[in-house]
């Protein structure tokens, strides 16, 4: 296929995403000039926003091509930048117990949220995600596990629906764990770490309580979106037995998960200059966002409210779970 004949058919696609993701990040900075704080993300505005385009007007055969490119190759991309972000220094500075408590933490979380979600009668691929959003690092662990295990777009959407959903009333009431559990700044920043599912989202629900809470939290989050690589190379292992083949190396170990390792050792090493993270940070962001709004372009909503209500409830009773796992952890740090 030529460069002009590829760019003829990407393009339709691409430009519309584009518009919805110009739509969606319009509508934070509207939010945060009116409340001050993104309480609903860019992310899940492109996801909403594009989903509503093609359940109430349909997809157009023209954009599809592109659509399909930026929900797939440009998220990949996405996930590599992200790479950028995070320095094995700082999780090695919290010590082997922390590490070791964490990283039990998540594994136990996907295995009970998994059997939560296939016994609400979720399909599996479906419950893996949701325990992957729920286990890890919420939407950025769902779309890294979704290219693996070859997740439909509305098992993509339904799970990222349910983080956005309970990631907002994270934020809001974890803080009042402080006063009903009698948490001192330390405790209350390692149960946010294990329990939000986004960085940011950690940031704001341990700002108000004190820099030392802000510390752990961001310090103990950044351990459980370290797990992402290993997962996905399980579940690359996994998905390839249970489909009674040899998985293949690329199945194991995608190209997008050896970029985002390969990048996170050069911002250990400090080979990546320091003007350059926040360009590679914002990068990885917009084109995140970008492919979120072609994933809701490739969604009809009245199949997701289909596994709606299991969706939510899997989640929940997932974050019920995970919260008894980190009472569990401060006991043992």
């Amino acid at each position: 296929m030529s460069s002009t004949k590829r760019i003829i058919d990407l393009g339709p696609g691409l430009a519309l995403a584009a518009l919805v993701t110009l739509a969606a990040w319009g509508a934070e900075r509207l939010e945060i000039h009116v409340l001050g704080n993104p309480f609903v993300d860019a992310l899940v505005f492109a996801i909403l926003l594009g989903t509503a385009l093609h359940t109430g007007f349909g997809l157009h055969a023209r954009a599809r091509a592109g659509v399909h490119f930026a929900s797939k190759s440009l998220l990949e991309l996405a996930i590599v930048l992200l790479g950028a972000s995070i320095s094995f220094g700082t999780i090695e500075q919290a010590g082997l117990r922390l590490i070791v408590v964490v990283a039990l933490v998540v594994l136990l979380s996907l295995v009970i949220s998994y059997a939560l979600s296939r016994l609400l009668g979720l399909p599996d691929k479906l419950a893996t995600l949701v325990a992957c959003g729920n286990s890890i690092c919420g939407n950025s662990a769902i779309v890294a596990a979704a290219p693996v295990i070859d997740a439909r777009p509305e098992d993509v959407a339904s799970s990222i629906s349910f983080t956005a959903a309970l990631g907002i009333l994270m934020v809001l009431l974890l803080p009042l764990c402080v006063t009903v559990l009698g948490l001192n700044q330390w405790q209350y920043g390692v149960t946010a770490g294990l329990t939000v599912y986004a960085v940011p989202q950690v940031l704001a629900a341990t700002h108000a309580i004190g820099a030392a809470s802000v510390q752990i939290g961001t310090v103990v989050k950044l351990m459980r979106v370290l797990m992402l690589g290993p997962v996905v190379i399980l579940l690359g292992l996994w998905s390839g037995r249970s489909n009674g083949r040899r998985p293949a190396l690329r199945d194991m170990l995608p190209w997008f998960i050896v970029g985002f390792v390969m990048l996170m050792c050069l911002r250990t090493l400090q080979l990546i200059p320091a003007a350059a993270l926040a360009p590679l940070h914002t990068a990885s962001t917009m084109l995140t966002i970008l492919s979120m709004a072609a994933l809701g372009l490739s969604v009809d909503l009245r199949s997701v409210m289909t596994a709606g209500g299991r969706v939510l409830a899997a989640g929940t009773l997932s974050l019920v779970a995970l919260g008894g796992l980190s009472a569990v952890a401060l006991k043992l740090i």
